[in-house]
Parts: C-alpha cells; sequence; structure tokens
C-alpha cells in the first residue's frame, strides 16, 4: 500500500452514499466534503437522522450491505479508500482508523473479557506475543484512567459501569495507534458528569497522539471547546461549516440558529421550557425541493421552497454556508459557552432577528 499523501490525512471529496429499500433511494449522505489535518479536530454536528454515522461509516467502509457508496472519494494519506479491497480495509482498520461508538454494551462482546478483547487488536495488526499484548493492553488501560487496570484486564463488560465500558471501547480503538479517531456520540446514556470525563479524556489523547479526530455529536454544546471546526448536518447535507469560534459568534444558516438556541442555559431561570425546532427532518426517500430546512424554517420563503441553495462563502474564507435568508445578526450562544470559548459576548437586546 503506497502512501501518495501531499494533503490533508483526510480529504473527503463529494461524498453521496445512498441505500437502497422498498419505498425508494434514501439519499443519506449526500454530496458531502470536508477535509481534516493531523492533530486536528472536527464536530460533526446534526439532529438524530441528519447523516452523521453513516457519514462516519461511509469514511471507514464499514456500510450495511444496503448502503453503497454512490460517488465521491473518501482520501486517506492520499489514498481514495472507496477503492479498497475487504483485506485493505481489515489492514487499517483499527491499525490507521479507530472507532469509539455510541453505545460500548453492544460493541462490546458480552461473554469475553476485556483483556482478550483489547489483545486480539493489538495482535492481529502487530507481530507481538499473548505476554506483549497483554503488557500493551494494560498500559493503554492506564492510559484512559482505567482505574485498577491489572484487575479491570479480566473482567466482562458486565461487571463495569457504563463510563469505563466507553474507556474500554476507547482503549481498543487506541490499541494500535491509529493516526484518525472516529467518535460516534461517545458519551450516549452516561450521566452529565462522566459524559464530561470521557470527552476531556478523548481530547487529552488527541492532543498527545497527534492524531485528526471526527467526534460526532448531536449536541453544539459537547463540541464548543473541544474542536477545531465544526459542520452542521441536516438531511444529509452539510449546510454550514465554519471554525468553532466562528460559528458560535457569526453563524448564518438558520437551522445552526435553531441548534444553538435550544442548548439549555444554566443562566436561565428555573422552570424555563427549553426551545425546541419545530417540526421533523425530511423524508430521505423524497427530499423537498429547495431548502431541506424551508419546512421547520420561520424565515423561508418562495425561493426557498424551490430552489436549493448552495454552500456559500461568508465573510471569513473558511465559513460556509448554505441559506437563502441568512442570520442577520449573531445570536448569543449560552454564556459557559461564551467564556469557554473566548468570545466577545454580545448584548441580546442588539440581536437582529430579521434580515
Amino acid at each position: 500500500m503506497t502512501d501518495v499523501r501531499n494533503g490533508p490525512l483526510l480529504d473527503v471529496k463529494s461524498l453521496r452514499t445512498y441505500f437502497q429499500t422498498s419505498r425508494g433511494t434514501v439519499r443519506a449522505v449526500d454530496d458531502v466534503s470536508f477535509t481534516l489535518e493531523s492533530g486536528s479536530t472536527i464536530g460533526i454536528v446534526g439532529e438524530s437522522g441528519s447523516g452523521k454515522t453513516v457519514l462516519s461509516r461511509s469514511v471507514m467502509r464499514m456500510l450495511p450491505k444496503a448502503g453503497v457508496i454512490h460517488d465521491g472519494a473518501v482520501l486517506f494519506e492520499g489514498n481514495d479508500i472507496t477503492q479498497y479491497s475487504n483485506e485493505q480495509l481489515r489492514g487499517i482498520w483499527g491499525a490507521k482508523i479507530g472507532l469509539v461508538s455510541q453505545d460500548p454494551m453492544t460493541s462490546l462482546n458480552p461473554v469475553v473479557k476485556i483483556g482478550r478483547q483489547i489483545t486480539e487488536s493489538i495482535r492481529h495488526h502487530l507481530s507481538i506475543d499473548k505476554a506483549q499484548a497483554k503488557e500493551m493492553a494494560i498500559s493503554i488501560l492506564k492510559s484512559v484512567s482505567m482505574p485498577e487496570p491489572e484487575r479491570r484486564f479480566s473482567a466482562y463488560p458486565h461487571e463495569l459501569s457504563g463510563g469505563l465500558r466507553q474507556r474500554v471501547t476507547i482503549a481498543i480503538a487506541l490499541a494500535c495507534g491509529p493516526k484518525l479517531l472516529i467518535a460516534d456520540e461517545p458519551t450516549t446514556a452516561l450521566d452529565v458528569t462522566v459524559q464530561a470525563q470521557i470527552l476531556d479524556l478523548l481530547s487529552k489523547l488527541q492532543r498527545e497522539r497527534n492524531m485528526g479526530m471526527i467526534l460526532i455529536t448531536h449536541d453544539l454544546g459537547v463540541v464548543a471547546d473541544r474542536c477545531d471546526e465544526i459542520a452542521v448536518m441536516y438531511a444529509g447535507k452539510i449546510v454550514e461549516k465554519a471554525p468553532t469560534k466562528v460559528l458560535f459568534s457569526n453563524m448564518k444558516m438558520r437551522y445552526t440558529q435553531a441548534l444553538i438556541e435550544s442548548i439549555p442555559r444554566l443562566s436561565a431561570p428555573s422552570h424555563v421550557p427549553l426551545r425546541s425546532i419545530e417540526g421533523r427532518p425530511p423524508d430521505l426517500v423524497g427530499t423537498p425541493a429547495g431548502c431541506r430546512f424551508a419546512p421547520r424554517c420561520h424565515f423561508a420563503d418562495e425561493r426557498c421552497r424551490t430552489q436549493e441553495p448552495p454552500l456559500m462563502r461568508a465573510e471569513s474564507e473558511n465559513h460556509l454556508f448554505a441559506c437563502w435568508n441568512p442570520v442577520g445578526g449573531m445570536v448569543p450562544p449560552p454564556k459557559e459557552v461564551i467564556s469557554r470559548l473566548g468570545i466577545t459576548p454580545i448584548r441580546e437586546d442588539s440581536i437582529l432577528r430579521s434580515n
């Protein structure tokens, strides 16, 4: 396998992933492009059903049988892995691209001890004996802050808490030193304190190992201070992409605005109802004409409902958005996000809500 890399670590170009169903073709990922450098983190954000997980599985070429990469390219270290054979893919899964899934109870084998699940990956990719693999596995468990790693090595998944099981999945993903880590909703079903611990751990390990990381979540608050760039997905498309501070301080897409406004605010009085996005995402079998968010958008006009907006460049060169009626002013993120990102505070009474 020749490394012809002369660009970013990962370069996704016009990727389209479709599923053939009895109802028709589901366009789960529809013309998505982005790049990722070594040592950088991109957050992929959107509601359930927006295509985030299918995108990550497309990048890894781990789609179910019904899923087909219809068009586009996924260049990893300069090589288009959409053209790889199954044997070539097995050579990079775990070794060069690691995956942390959202549910460790389904990704871990419940009848196999933790240690064996880690050492299997190590011994598959590295030419070392059983004793060396065990030593490496315990070292990796220590690196993910697993308490009593020697004892946990011999434990079964059901003997661990949800947070410890997720640490095991991270250990497995990092066992062979991958260059790219994909974390797909890594804190689902964990309590808030454990969520923060897992996210902080991923950020720490990513910096230490200089990995590229894709962090997938439905919560913009999760990625606020953990990503260099954020891509917002809706109905299979990226509808806005920008550096994190730019996105939070000067978002353009109305869907991004709605996501930010739905973040719970610690500064809000108690018992204040959370803001939600009305309606439901479109059926990806028959997506509506025009902007896919138009049926749920209060600012949609006839053009929005009939013409699909392309990704347009904002004031900043690396800020792209797809909206015919972009946000005319700035929508203030929660105060805790402002503090974490160092964004200049914005007076809420000066916000422009319309064009």
